[in-house]
């Protein structure tokens, strides 16, 4: 299966629409950008790219057999595993497209100072979801390198803290879906206090 080009096109089609009849006058707009589809390939029966617009710029998933997600309520979250990772979608939805979910990338946009930026990033985003080199590369042996680092006795030697202890490591933690919220919180890092 290929990516339609008319979905791209319907996509920027009803996003360039939003902008002209929603978003007029609304201050989060970043002037230097339009409406953009980049990257949309195919990928386990959907097709997967980049939206760029004058006010976010999303990862998105579209259905091109039809509107695969009908029966489930806008706001819905699902989880996608790419060779990158698994990343949080939210179900939305446009009367001219139907379904889709999208995965902020950033909103505003208001650090693209033109749309050259914006494309190289999404293009860069595509590459890098499709990436799955230096997952293993992690090492799986943090709580010792922490024990180290925290002056315990020797690379096995306890810790007192008994939270510490029982916080997931970092493979852990990456596989684990994060939200962007819980990302600023300080989740992916396991201090969620």
């Amino acid at each position: 299966m290929t990516c339609p080009e008319s979905l791209a096109a319907g996509l920027e089609a009803e996003f360039t629409r939003i902008q002209h009849e929603r978003m007029t006058d609304v201050p989060m707009l970043n002037p230097v950008l339009q409406v953009q589809a980049v990257g949309f390939t195919a990928r386990e029966g959907c097709c997967i790219g980049v939206l760029i617009t004058p006010w976010f710029m999303n990862l998105m998933l579209l259905s091109p057999q039809g509107d695969e997600w009908a029966g489930l309520p806008s706001g819905t979250k699902i989880n996608h595993r790419f060779p990158s990772g698994t990343y949080e979608f939210i179900l939305g939805d446009e009367e001219r497209i139907g379904h889709y979910l999208m995965c902020s990338l950033f909103s505003p946009v208001f650090e693209f100072q033109n749309q050259e930026a914006a494309v190289a990033t999404a293009e860069a985003v595509m590459e890098g979801l499709m990436d799955g080199t230096g997952r293993d590369d992690i090492s799986t042996r943090e709580r010792e390198i922490r024990n180290i680092w925290r002056g315990a006795d020797g690379a096995t030697g306890a810790v007192t803290d008994g939270d510490e202890a029982n916080r997931p490591t970092l493979s852990e933690r990456i596989e684990k879906p994060i939200s962007r919220r819980d990302l600023l919180r300080g989740a992916f890092l396991g201090r969620e206090d």
